[in-house]
């Protein structure tokens, strides 16, 4: 796995674990009626920081499963999950909620935007809830919309925008907290070849930038964009190696394969 170097010599200090996210034999079971799905079984992974990383595999074979365990949306029946080192299916629920606001930030495939609310508005939300007083609120909105190119739309509301400019402003609203890792579950889906191509454009600026990222996506031509690709099936991670080569598949946007996440 992707821990850090053992330190050499005797008397040495213990190595610094660079994972971001740990996971030590995890697995999520449902119970439907009186059978056993093992959505996520016994998955043992480590994310360095500042990687870049895409679940792929096909309908039905736990990568959004997988996704949810890691945003803290659902808890493991078994194992053990460390973010930054801290093991979060011990936490409360209001511990959980707090880690979920500061840490984590969440893209999804059908943008989750406040309707009624102006770009601006949407990207200012989670700082709301996290506290931050509004000085600092405005500044950080106005820093973020300017890094996904959207200065120019932060009064218009999300049926004023393209489906690409939206996905920018979800983007932003995730980034906002400078969250410890990006989560990203089928961000280009909605969109045409363009729009997705800006988008995993955008995530690779911010990759760049150091921020760590976990992308669930059917699009080869997606997933070739991620340093390191893990392929599911039945629960497991049946492959963990570096992405293919980003042209090798249809690209963003373009008919996914395996059907639906």
């Amino acid at each position: 796995m992707n821990g850090a170097a053992t330190a050499a010599g005797a008397g040495a200090s213990a190595p610094r674990d660079d994972a971001v996210i740990r996971l030590e034999r995890v697995s999520r079971v449902y119970r439907v009626g009186e059978s056993e799905v093992r959505a996520v079984d016994d998955v043992t992974l480590a994310v360095r920081r500042g990687e870049f990383v895409a679940l792929m595999g096909p309908s039905g074979s736990g990568k959004s499963t997988l996704l949810n365990l890691l945003g803290c949306l659902d808890t493991p029946s078994s194992g053990t999950y460390r973010l930054e080192g801290e093991a979060v299916q011990d936490l409360s629920e209001d511990r959980l909620a707090e880690v979920r606001q500061r840490r984590i930030g969440f893209i999804f495939q059908a943008y989750h935007l406040v309707s009624r609310m102006t770009a601006a508005r949407n990207v200012e939300l989670p700082m709301i809830f996290a506290g931050v007083p509004p000085p600092a609120r405005r500044e950080r909105v106005a820093r973020a919309l300017a890094a996904v190119g959207l200065s120019h739309r932060a009064h218009h509301r999300p049926d004023q925008l393209s489906g690409g400019e939206r996905q920018r402003v979800a983007i932003a609203r995730a980034t906002v907290n400078e969250p410890a890792i990006l989560l990203a579950d089928e961000p280009t889906g909605n969109l045409d070849t363009h729009a997705g191509g800006e988008i995993v454009a955008l995530l690779e600026r911010l990759n760049a930038a150091g921020l760590t990222i976990v992308l669930v996506t059917h699009d080869p031509g997606v997933g070739g964009h991620a340093g390191r690709v893990l392929r599911m099936r039945d629960g497991r991670i049946l492959e963990d190696g570096p992405s293919p080569p980003a042209g090798a598949g249809p690209g963003p946007g373009a008919p996914a394969a395996g059907g639906a996440a």
